[in-house]
């Protein structure tokens, strides 16, 4: 069986030996196969390319990035690429690895991408595991500036006005100057001794950035000077042992309105108040997938690779879907009438958003699936772990 899953990161010595994703002692519950469905909808690849080497089977967030008419992409071995948003036509290459061979990445084993894209201020911004962020020009893919910042940099880069920030997983939320990499300032949160490895992106709104840490919190930090205007807990970890305590929340909060919404790993799923904190409501999940909505309806993929909808005005679960368990897969998105995910043998499938029954699907790459689809108007961008990037339309 492939398996992709999240990666455990042990943070002290008698934990130190701990494998990624599995051991010999722990048995892997069966993936789910697929049977046949009574399609009603039939998706197509209206174009594909090609970008480098992909992420093998590395853990990666790399996501394709949209702006300016343009689609960004990166692989992990620092290949840094524009297309033309409606044909597929390669507007510009960089090669992330080789513009910093010299200073930068001189001591590190090449890019090793895993924290961008994120297209905004004219700019694009990438990040990897050796810390390293750079801002790239969106027209000429000309490196603007670089940084060291102070941890792994494991998801995307989130831009608020004129401050870019990076969540690392040392712990830190580090925030630089959009035009010229300036450190503005660090937000510290404490590890726990064991965690997921893996960082949620940060969302902005109103001057603050939301972001989750890995001890099941919420924190806002205020752009202008890096205070935190308030910190929730969304689980309080319980067990006897670091392994059932770990409650990271691994995904970037979902904004909608006046009300954020955040699930943790190993525990709950909650509508919170951005201004204040106050837990709304709260319910039992456990997912390390980023959040989709549409209408009322929120759309969770749990550890299991189990879709569910729930009520975002009061948590009740609407329906669920187990067709697809253990088969490892994205963080869900809202498409038209649909909530689409994909899965590690390089299948999209298409899920009814009012009951939740598998209406459609298309095989994308068997190199597989494993970063959330981006949505553009009519459009379904899709990364695969070999390199490829696919356009999905619907006839």
């Amino acid at each position: 069986m492939k398996s992709w899953c999240k990666t455990l990161l042990a943070c002290g010595m008698s934990l130190g030996m701990l494998s990624a994703c599995s051991s010999s002692d722990v048995e892997e519950e069966p993936v789910t196969p697929l049977s046949e469905i009574e399609a009603s909808v039939f998706p197509e690849v209206s174009w594909s390319a090609n970008v480098g080497d992909g992420v093998g089977d590395y853990y990666s967030r790399l996501r394709p990035a949209a702006r300016y008419d343009k689609l960004f992409v990166a692989d992990r071995y620092g290949k840094v690429e524009a297309f033309d948003e409606v044909t597929g036509e390669r507007v510009w290459q960089n090669d992330f690895s080789s513009a910093f061979r010299e200073n930068a990445l001189a001591k590190n084993k090449g890019a090793r991408l895993s924290g961008g894209v994120t297209a905004a201020r004219n700019k694009i911004f990438v990040g990897g595991e050796s810390g390293l962020l750079a801002a790239f020009d969106e027209a000429t893919g000309e490196a603007v500036w670089h940084v060291i910042a102070g941890g792994e940099l494991l998801s995307a880069p989130t831009v608020g006005e004129d401050v870019v920030v990076v969540n690392t997983g040392a712990g830190t939320l580090e925030a630089f100057d959009v035009d010229d990499g300036t450190q503005q300032w660090v937000y510290e949160n404490q590890l726990p001794t064991l965690t997921l490895r893996g960082t949620g992106a940060a969302s902005y709104e109103a001057g603050g950035f939301f972001v989750g840490t890995a001890d099941g919190k919420i924190a806002v930090v205020i752009k202008n000077n890096g205070q935190a205007a308030w910190e929730q807990a969304i689980y309080t970890p319980t067990g006897g042992n670091e392994f059932s305590r770990m409650a990271d929340v691994d995904m970037k909060p979902l904004l909608v309105g006046e009300n954020l919404y955040a699930v943790s790993y190993n525990g709950n799923l909650v509508s919170m108040e951005m201004r204040t904190g106050r837990v709304v409501w709260s319910r039992s999940y456990s997912s390390f997938h980023e959040l989709a909505y549409s209408g009322a309806s929120l759309f969770v993929v749990d550890d299991h690779s189990r879709v569910y909808s729930v009520d975002r005005r009061n948590g009740l679960e609407l329906w669920n879907n187990a067709e697809l368990a253990n088969r490892d897969l994205t963080a869900p998105v809202s498409f038209k009438d649909y909530v689409v995910v994909g899965d590690f043998e390089g299948y999209l499938h298409f899920l009814n958003k009012s009951d939740g029954q598998i209406v459609g699907r298309v095989e994308v790459d068997s190199s597989g699936l494993y970063s959330q689809p981006l949505v553009v108007n009519d459009n379904l961008y899709v990364q695969t772990r070999g390199g490829k990037v696919v356009r999905v339309t619907l006839p």
